[in-house]
């Protein structure tokens, strides 16, 4: 009798919180939350939901909080590219190659012995988690008649520099094109534009064959202009020159073009042998020209996008080392051949290894490990890189690496019509130096300019425009409309937070999450489209296991959700738990 009591005397306490008066309303014209669910929490314990009501701190408004996919990063940004002296001859294989032919080149060793974990390769993944799925050339995209990168009459995708007259083959940029085709080409229903993206995505694949470099034994794929970084020093090429990113990402291109229905066999066969003459490539060491493979000093494996002119130098760049990896992922997937899946685990067993250079804690990671630059354009690319290599792999080291990106320095990104919740009571409100729309300017720095304190007596909301990390600070949303507009307020559960599920992680295969021993730990089950969900409080004699498939920013918080037991369905926050042992 008196635990009712207790709980009947929390809830008309939460009311009476959450009532107050009208003076917190004029925040924006949208009104305020009112609404309060009933109910009790699992035991009568001090209410973590006061000044804010049930309905709103357990329910989640019907949205959709995944950011868009950023642009492919373009690595020629920040250096310049020029016409090559016109007396330097550009080399190029003579004549259609015989597939027997580069088939039995392909070396039947490893370049050198590298350090190896035992990374496996999942090759049972779903087909929108495989490389460049997520990677669709839009149909108003498949034929680029202006810019810096176009169509020539060939309909083979040339770069322009300064978006001038004289355009030059450009591996990369030929391939992710060629990719994307691909990836359209199997969604496409229209028999006229499925056809198209197939022939866009071979006019690639016959472009690079036809400038291909024979040499070593291998295939490699020149590019035509000179380039030079200011920034990124080492990086200073005369054509013709290479990178381990086109001569992996080429792999995933062959590869993927090889399997597809509408190719007539004599293709399928020259696609094939492509492939084997790009992956000989990535099985030649760094004692002869051309080569994009080496080890460094303490016996790790690298694919060098950008090699330097010594041995064993270069710009140890992360994601075009990860885009590479996907094309021995491809590579392996399709032939079975030990030696890709050799290099696939030297790679990550690097890429695991090196994760605390890339990493820069609280901001945006570095692009590479010889300048250790902050990469704005780049920090989205890695998270979304180390979220694939969980699925190809299928180890939770990386999910586990790709969570401690996201934390560090999310998307700045928010559904439109995204609502920020208060609770009744003070809250402190920034000014801050930003570019006009909210992102981060390095001349600004995110500088504070004004700081002021509003008292709300009942909860109240606000519409949002942008989440992010401030610099040298922590979350902020900042307020779009109202008598706050521009002003940025830190996210604070249950104070102050985002509403909804925004940045969800899909986990393949699930991960483990442990509830500590002997600790009271909330679990949530929320409501939707505007129903309201309940929480339960559980405690474990000893450390328990539980799996979960998915990690988001739930209503505020980095939250893991359980997908089996007593307490399927429900949410946890994943800094009450350790997930996969950490």
């Amino acid at each position: 009798m008196a635990g009712k009591r207790r709980a009947h005397l929390g809830r008309r306490r939460f009311i009476r919180l959450a009532g107050g008066t009208a003076a917190g309303a004029a925040v924006v014209g949208g009104g305020t939350f009112s609404a309060v669910a009933a109910g009790a929490f699992d035991k009568p314990t001090p209410d973590p939901f006061a000044g804010i009501p049930r309905s709103v701190a357990l329910s989640l408004p019907d949205v959709d909080g995944q950011p868009p996919l950023p642009p492919l990063p373009d690595p020629l940004e920040g250096g310049t590219a020029t016409a090559p002296s016109p007396t330097r001859r550009l080399p190029r294989a003579e004549g259609s190659p015989d597939p027997a032919a580069v088939e039995a080149d392909i070396p039947n060793a490893l370049p050198f012995e590298f350090n190896k974990d035992g990374y496996g390769i999942a090759t049972d993944i779903p087909e929108y988690m495989r490389p460049w799925r997520d990677r669709p050339t839009r149909w108003e995209n498949v034929s680029p008649s202006t810019g810096a990168y176009r169509l020539d009459a060939d309909g083979v995708y040339l770069y322009f520099p300064g978006g001038g007259t004289t355009g030059y083959d450009h591996p990369v940029g030929q391939i992710q094109f060629g990719l994307g085709c691909i990836t359209s080409y199997r969604t496409e229903q229209d028999p006229e534009r499925k056809a198209l993206f197939l022939q866009r995505a071979k006019t690639q694949a016959d472009r690079l064959i036809e400038k291909r470099v024979e040499a070593r034994g291998a295939w490699y794929f020149p590019y035509a202009f000179d380039f030079s970084h200011a920034v990124h020093t080492g990086i200073d090429y005369k054509a013709p020159w290479y990178s381990g990113m086109a001569q992996g990402e080429a792999l995933s291109l062959f590869v993927q073009l090889s399997e597809l229905e509408g190719i007539t066999e004599e293709e399928r066969n020259l696609y094939r042998a492509a492939a084997d003459g790009a992956f000989a490539s990535l099985l030649r060491a760094d004692d002869a020209d051309p080569w994009v493979v080496n080890k460094d000093g303490s016996g790790y494996l690298w694919i060098q996008e950008y090699p330097f002119a010594d041995p064993g130098t270069g710009d140890y760049t992360y994601n075009g080392m990860v885009f590479a990896m996907f094309g021995l992922w491809d590579y392996y997937r399709a032939t079975g051949n030990d030696l890709a899946a050799q290099l696939y685990d030297g790679s990550c067993t690097t890429m695991a290894r090196y994760f605390p250079l890339l990493r820069n804690q609280r901001w945006f990671s570095y692009y590479c490990q010889t300048h250790r630059i902050p990469a704005p354009t780049y920090h989205q690319h890695h998270i979304n890189l180390w979220r694939q290599l969980h699925w190809q792999t299928g180890n939770p080291a990386f999910a586990h690496q790709m969570d401690i990106l996201l934390d560090d320095c999310p998307a700045p990104y928010v559904q439109p019509g995204a609502v920020i919740a208060f609770a009744a009571g003070t809250h402190t409100l920034y000014k801050l130096d930003t570019n006009a729309n909210g992102t981060w300017s390095s001349a600004k720095a995110d500088k504070q300019l004004a700081i002021k304190k509003v008292r709300f007596s009942r909860a109240t909301q606000a519409p949002a425009d942008m989440r992010r990390r401030i610099q040298g600070r922590g979350i902020y949303y900042r307020i779009s409309a109202g008598a706050y507009t521009g002003w940025w307020v830190g996210e604070y559960y249950p104070k102050a937070f985002l509403r909804g599920e925004y940045l969800t992680t899909v986990y393949h295969p699930q991960r483990t999450l442990t509830f500590p021993a002997g600790k009271d730990v909330t679990c949530f089950r929320f409501g939707t489209d505007g129903a309201v969900g309940s929480t339960r409080t559980v405690r474990f004699a000893k450390p328990s296991n539980a799996p979960f498939d998915r990690r988001a920013i739930v209503n505020g918080r980095p939250m893991c959700k359980i997908t089996a037991g007593a307490l399927t369905g429900y949410w946890v926050w994943a800094g009450d738990v350790l997930t996969d042992g950490r």
